[in-house]
């Protein structure tokens, strides 16, 4: 899948969106991923209890918001997270549900509610800030 023609200029190995299940361009998006456990960060963050850090989560959480606002020619930074919570652990091999959902723009900043869930799970969720970026996709 082409990201980069929905807005999203990130590369392997920093691509945490593997599938867009539903997009409302502008407004929200659904996207999905999966972590099977043979990626490096696994070796170290708790070896033998092997989860999928948090910070991966809302990466994925805040790539999905910026192919909800995004789209050819745009690109948004990650420029804060207003709150953000786990709920419980991710294990490798659980298929991760992303969505964003936009709540409000001014002045170049977009915020958006962001959820993660796995089955009807809810395993995290915040409020991202995206700014819109003048660096080319």
């Amino acid at each position: 899948m082409d990201l980069i023609a929905f807005g999203l200029p990130h590369r392997e190995p920093f691509i945490f969106v593997e599938s867009i299940n539903q997009l409302e361009a502008g407004s929200s998006a659904d996207c999905s991923k999966t972590f099977y456990g043979d990626e490096p960060f696994f070796r170290g963050h708790f070896p033998g209890n092997a989860i999928v850090p948090g910070v991966l989560l809302t990466e994925g959480m805040a790539q999905t918001a910026g192919i909800a606002v995004g789209g050819p020619g745009k690109m948004f930074l990650l420029t804060a997270i207003r709150s953000m919570k786990f709920l419980r652990a991710v294990r490798p091999g659980e298929q991760i549900s992303f969505n964003a959902r936009k709540v409000g723009d001014v002045g170049g900043l977009i915020q958006c509610a962001v959820k993660a869930r796995v089955g009807v799970e809810l395993i995290a969720e915040g409020q991202i800030i995206l700014a819109e970026s003048s660096v080319p996709a």
